[in-house]
């Protein structure tokens, strides 16, 4: 998978957009403790790690998918190191069994082909994201339509008072919910100063947007998800 890229030599290097762009709002919201739904090769939570100095943080990865996570332990250098955890897990089960107020922010970053899967999109789903962090930052790929990038959007404004994102017209978009205000001034001169600059479209200019999109539900999903709480 291109997404698994990682320099072996410097963890700290991010070599797609989307995930510089990540980490510029992750940097800017002072996220320590950050929950990763979506492994690969775990680049951008290898990355966090590496460049926390004092290690008190953590970056808790969630992947679905064992065999993705044996590959990059065999070939990409996936291992152990201090303030970084990986566990095969299915992500939105995995939120549902957090403590509430228990991460700094939630990173979606999981597809199957190149959709994201409809169980981590919901109202139902977001919301249960919004009792456990305050940020919510979630991957789309979409084209100028921006079809896909409503859909989220509209669901993250039924989770959080803020909704923005950061990308181009095409390809990767990453929708951002915060309960609190950041310095979108700042994360935006640092997207745009990015190799492949992004855009960052505002709440006010996202509420556009979205404006008459209908969010979806758990019910509108083909298999409803089965949430275990215990």
């Amino acid at each position: 998978m291109d997404a698994s890229y990682v320099d072996l030599a410097d963890p700290s290097h991010l070599e797609f957009d989307y995930m510089r762009w990540m980490r510029n709002v992750l940097q800017a919201a002072r996220a320590r403790r950050v929950l990763h739904v979506g492994g690969g090769a775990c680049a951008l939570p290898r990355a966090l790690a590496a460049e926390d100095s004092d290690r008190t943080g953590l970056q808790q990865v969630c992947e679905v998918d064992p065999e993705v996570l044996a590959l990059a332990r065999e070939h990409l250098g996936l291992r152990r190191v201090r303030g970084l955890r990986v566990r095969v897990a299915e992500g939105r089960t995995y939120i549902a069994r957090q403590p509430a107020a228990s991460w700094d922010a939630v990173a979606i970053d999981a597809f199957v082909a190149a959709s994201l899967p409809r169980r981590l999109i919901t109202v139902q789903a977001l919301c249960d994201v919004a009792r456990v962090a305050p940020l919510a930052l979630v991957n789309v790929l979409d084209d100028r339509s921006a079809r896909e990038v409503r859909l989220v959007a509209a669901a993250i404004s039924a989770a959080y008072p803020r909704v923005w994102a950061l990308g181009g017209r095409t390809g990767n978009t990453i929708v951002v919910g915060s309960a609190s205000r950041l310095q979108l001034d700042r994360i935006a001169a640092q997207s745009a100063a990015d190799p492949s600059p992004a855009r960052l479209t505002t709440p006010e200019a996202m509420a556009r947007m979205v404006g008459g999109t209908p969010p979806l539900r758990d019910e509108e999903i083909e298999e409803a998800p089965k949430i275990d709480n215990g």
